[in-house]
């Protein structure tokens, strides 16, 4: 095992009491014998098209640790792909969550309102980019926002047409499925999927060179000249692509795609679902390419493990819609509301944003270590919780960029043997992705690194 960072390296996250002692320990065989009994009862009655990246099943979690029912602790740098943002079971959140049950949990904001649906909606006008007027409309999950952002453009501009971007990932639903670049296994066998979906070529500065204008005007052209702007109702775009392997977009591809959205009466979505929140040391990752989108997707970490989502963007746009065109009956549930509520003010209390910087400077100091290290690592690439690295094949390194999914599968495997969840992604499954929670420490990243380190060591 190697010393990846040293105390001297990096900060420490600020002190807090956690209810799980943070740190890594592995007592069983993963999976352990009680997570075993718990699988052959689940493949009894569970559908086998939910999948499960390790089945090790879950007792309790806190801050950025997780425990099986076998009493195994592992380090989670998943977050529930992006969910537990500012910690599992934040104290702050669990608080506001059990006082709004005590209250009413469910009336349906349609038929009799309530004031935590407006004042997540006020947070979220306050700290969306953009100094305009907004407005929102909640709902339950990330594909659902996607799917009334896309809804609501169109409403809004009378068009038909939908263009999303290469390596994208935007939900499981009928509709979200046909924008995913990737079909499988999101719509193998799930067709015919949904019309008018075009998917135009994005920025990935690791494989096509192209500077931020060069890589906008490519795609400029594709949607002038396969849709036409005349008949596109939206452009919806990860700021940081999710699934699609953490891809960072080349400075200013981002701001040129919507200064010609704006010129041609195009409404550009801004889906946040896993790069907002806080996770990239920014409230929302757009702020970092100084992109304003028109609408904001949120889901995932807004809060804090209950389900909640959002569409938020110009008033003129939302207002669009005529009334009882938007809403659902779980939409905007009150004691989701109440835990979105108190995610924002933990952001803001304890300082999170910092902590997000934190963490990403971390990662890419000890990740940096490693790319010198083994020549597998071709980049290292993300902002704040949001780092990922991309392996190619033994030798090559940052040549040839052929893709190393076999390396990936060995990591991911060995790191959950001893104690440390990672997920995976990737057009070409060659991505490792550390998307932990703001709660994770310097050396539980240390700790974490020296075990993928150990992994490295005998591919």
């Amino acid at each position: 095992m190697t010393d990846i960072l040293t105390p001297a390296s990096v900060s420490s996250a600020a002190p807090t009491a956690y209810t799980v002692p943070q740190e890594r320990k592995i007592v069983t065989a993963i999976p352990g014998p009680k997570s075993a009994e718990l699988h052959a009862r689940r493949q009894a009655v569970v559908s086998s098209g939910v999948n499960s990246m390790l089945p090790v099943y879950i007792q309790k979690a806190n801050g950025a640790i997780v425990v099986d029912v076998d009493g195994n602790q592992f380090i989670d740098l998943g977050a529930g792909i992006g969910v537990t943002t500012i910690g599992h079971t934040q104290s702050s959140v669990v608080a506001a969550a059990v006082a709004q049950t005590e209250e009413f949990i469910h009336t349906l904001f349609t038929v009799t309102p309530y004031e935590e649906y407006v004042r997540v909606a006020e947070l979220l006008a306050e700290h969306t980019p953009g100094d305009f007027p907004k407005k929102s409309v909640l709902i339950n999950s990330g594909a659902e926002a996607v799917e009334n952002g896309v809804k609501i453009a169109r409403k809004y501009t009378g068009r038909r047409a939908v263009a999303v971007l290469d390596h994208a990932y935007h939900g499981r639903t009928v509709l979200t499925m046909a924008m995913n670049y990737k079909a499988a296994p999101y719509a193998t066998g799930y067709g015919p999927l949904a019309s008018d979906v075009y998917h135009a070529p994005s920025s990935y500065p690791y494989h096509d060179g192209l500077s931020g204008a060069d890589a906008a005007a490519r795609t400029i052209a594709y949607l002038e000249k396969v849709i036409g702007a005349s008949d596109l109702a939206c452009l919806v775009v990860e700021p940081i692509q999710g699934e699609g392997g953490f891809m960072v977009p080349a400075d200013g591809f981002l701001p040129a795609l919507q200064a010609w959205c704006t010129a041609n009466g195009v409404v550009m979505i801004a889906d946040e679902i896993q790069s907002g929140m806080g996770r990239t040391g920014k409230y929302f990752a757009s702020e970092h390419f100084g992109w304003v989108p028109d609408l904001v997707l949120s889901a995932k970490g807004i809060a804090g493990g209950f389900p909640l989502a959002a569409v938020t963007g110009r008033a003129e746009i939302l207002d669009a819609s005529q009334p009882g065109g938007l809403g659902g009956t779980f939409g905007g549930n009150p004691v989701s509301c109440a835990a979105a509520v108190a995610v924002f003010e933990a952001i803001e209390a304890n300082n999170l944003l910092a902590e997000g910087a934190r963490i990403g400077d971390t990662l890419i100091a000890g990740l940096t270590v490693l790319k010198n290290k083994y020549n597998i690592i071709g980049e290292i690439r993300g902002r704040g919780a949001m780092i990922a690295i991309e392996l190619v094949q033994a030798g090559t390194g940052d040549t040839t960029k052929a893709p190393n999914a076999a390396a990936v599968s060995a990591i991911s495997a060995y790191a959950a043997a001893h104690g440390v969840l990672l997920l995976t992604a990737g057009t070409y499954g060659n991505v490792l992705r550390f998307l932990p929670s703001l709660a994770l420490t310097d050396a539980l990243i240390a700790d974490a690194l020296s075990v993928i380190d150990d992994a490295m060591a005998t591919l």
